[in-house]
């Protein structure tokens, strides 16, 4: 069978049914294919050879000609409040950044899902960096395995994954999906879908063709916006999928009994965070079972837009939770290292590859 999706020879990102058709291709029963699944993925083995419930010579065939490969961790950047930005390495050249972020009984990694991103949000660093290429669905679960392997977190390990590292994962839904069904699997990484989320800029088809997903996690939009105005100068995604058109889709989202849609509003001094603006989110959001993540801005000095104050803050959200929209202020982890919300950029990146060439 011809791998598609996986650089060549690399087994990593096969599906279960993927590696059972390779299986049979190779003269194996099917349940070969089951057993290598639960191995690559449930136990993380790396080396064919360790393989006791694979025939000799299946094991001599696959160490010779097969690989299980993760992205290369190339470079670590620690910030003072534990969260670790990592500088990851792809076939082909390419990097990406995945964030680290440990708590008291979980761990949060932050997946990117395309290198770059090509929606050109002007309060975001990623969107310097222009779209590279889409992810691959094994890159995307390799994140994980890359990072969990650094950091020897054991198996049973409490994780939490959100889709909101590099680039736009509704502009690589099939890839996602396929990362998601591998990381939900109990037989792959076994993570809960309650504890798996993807972020979206607003891609109207995406969020559509997601809530038609059987095994689908949880959906955060970016809303960022009051009017159309703000949102379109902030957003240039908002001209072809207007608020409008967006909450509506929002509001025909097919939520589980358990679920909200979440909505993050990154905070800008001056531009969204009038108490006007707040009104006016609370009647966009009026008959969507929702709440509201508020989101202080992670400044830089290549953009221009600044932080509200904690006051400005704390009055938005105020006034969203006197007309009943739950509102909560998130504080982003490793904003020491560029870490946090919106400043993946490869930040560090020429340092990186020199200390990687010594």
């Amino acid at each position: 069978m011809k791998d598609r999706t996986a650089p060549a020879g690399n087994l990593f990102g096969l599906g279960r049914e993927e590696l059972e058709e390779f299986a049979l291709a190779h003269d194996q029963p099917r349940y070969r294919g089951r057993q290598l699944y639960r191995a690559i993925y449930a136990r993380r083995v790396r080396d064919f050879l360790a393989l006791t419930d694979q025939g000799k010579k299946f094991r001599d065939f696959l160490s010779t000609h097969h690989r299980i490969e993760y992205p290369t961790v190339q470079r670590e950047f620690t910030s003072r409040d534990g969260a670790v930005r990592y500088l990851l390495g792809l076939q082909g050249g390419q990097t990406i950044e995945t964030v680290y972020m440990p708590e008291e009984n979980r761990t949060t990694l932050c997946l990117s899902s395309q290198a770059g991103c090509a929606l050109d949000c002007r309060f975001c660093f990623t969107a310097l960096l222009g779209l590279k290429r889409n992810l691959t669905g094994g890159e995307i679960v390799g994140q994980v395995l890359a990072v969990a392997t650094a950091r020897g977190m054991p198996r049973q390990a409490r994780l939490n994954i959100v889709f909101m590292g590099m680039g736009e994962p509704l502009l690589n839904l099939r890839q996602v999906m396929k990362a998601v069904r591998i990381l939900a699997d109990p037989d792959g990484l076994g993570i809960p879908l309650r504890r798996i989320t993807v972020s979206t800029a607003g891609i109207l088809p995406g969020i559509i063709e997601f809530g038609r997903e059987a095994v689908r996690p949880k959906l955060t939009i970016s809303l960022n916006a009051s009017t159309d105005e703000q949102r379109t100068a902030l957003m240039p995604i908002n001209r072809k999928y207007p608020l409008g058109e967006l909450l509506d889709a929002c509001r025909h989202h097919p939520l589980r009994p358990w679920e909200h849609l979440t909505f993050e509003y990154v905070l800008l001094d001056g531009f969204n965070d009038a108490d006007a603006d707040a009104v006016r989110v609370a009647a966009l959001l009026r008959g969507i079972r929702s709440k509201v993540n508020l989101i202080p801005y992670n400044s830089g000095p290549e953009l221009s837009y600044r932080a509200s104050s904690l006051a400005r803050l704390l009055a938005f959200q105020q006034i969203l939770a006197h007309r009943h929209i739950p509102a909560f202020i998130r504080i982003s982890r490793g904003q020491d290292v560029s870490a946090a919300c919106g400043q993946l950029s490869l930040a560090g990146l020429s340092e990186a590859a020199r200390d990687c060439r010594s």
